[in-house]
């Protein structure tokens, strides 16, 4: 799909690290201008020093909605508009804890950004989409968006939910040229799973039928291809890219 989005102006959140920076170096290497928001002011700054003239940078927290909104304001500053938005910031819970026992303190973290912070940047992404009269949204939701996870509710609650964000709002700006779509990741080989040791890791790999974690690239080339014209009648939709995790 070379220079399939060649002229194109895209935003990545969470873009300074992981599936967010391999997004970023697919974006301008297809030849879009690609704003990278993080809230590592140090490593998105890195990140579009590293790609050049074509790379911008801006700091982000999508918990807060003032933020979201600054950030949008910031692409079309740099770049004159917004063609393409990937709503990919999250986090995890850092606990295994059970519901009843589970610290209504994470639950709300997490909610805020994998949740609310998806909505957040919907609401400032369509405007500027509208202004250019049409767009490309992918939202990176997850596998537990389709499966449950023992001591994950927090996190599979705000995947299932990102998951209905992307259906009721893809139905809701499809008539204006506007597409949603969300992807669901199975475990993936980035800083996510970096306090994992070779064994934890090993036990995730084995989870997939593949055999393996994926790499962040993979889950770009599905990524770009729902950001790309070759995926301009898909809306709506949710594409699990999970090495088998999902189809036992």
């Amino acid at each position: 799909m070379t220079g399939t989005l060649e002229g194109k102006v895209a935003l990545v959140t969470g873009g300074a690290s992981g599936i967010g920076a391999a997004c970023a170096r697919r974006f301008v290497d297809q030849g879009c201008q690609v704003m990278i928001a993080d809230r590592s002011a140090d490593q998105a700054r890195a990140l579009a020093a590293e790609l050049g003239p074509a790379a911008a940078w801006v700091e982000v927290n999508v918990a807060d909605l003032d933020s979201a909104t600054a950030m949008v304001d910031a692409v079309v500053g740099a770049f004159g508009g917004l063609d393409i938005a990937v709503n990919n910031a999250g986090i995890g819970s850092n606990s295994s804890d059970f519901v009843a026992d589970l610290d209504p303190a994470i639950w709300h973290r997490v909610l805020s950004v994998n949740l609310d912070g998806v909505f957040h940047c919907l609401r400032a992404e369509i405007p500027a989409m509208q202004r250019r009269g049409g767009g490309a949204v992918v939202n990176v939701a997850s596998i537990m968006g389709t499966v449950g996870n023992i001591g994950s509710s927090a996190y599979v609650t705000s995947k299932h939910a990102v998951v209905g964000l992307t259906k009721a709002a893809a139905l809701e700006y499809a008539d204006q040229g506007i597409r949603i779509n969300s992807v669901g990741p199975g475990y993936i080989a980035t800083p996510l799973l970096s306090n994992r040791d070779e064994e934890q890791r090993r036990a995730l790999a084995d989870k997939h039928p593949i055999g393996r974690l994926g790499e962040p690239e993979e889950v770009v080339a599905v990524i770009e291809f729902l950001a790309s014209p070759a995926a301009s009648f898909v809306t709506g939709s949710y594409y699990i890219v999970d090495g088998g995790y999902t189809a036992r």
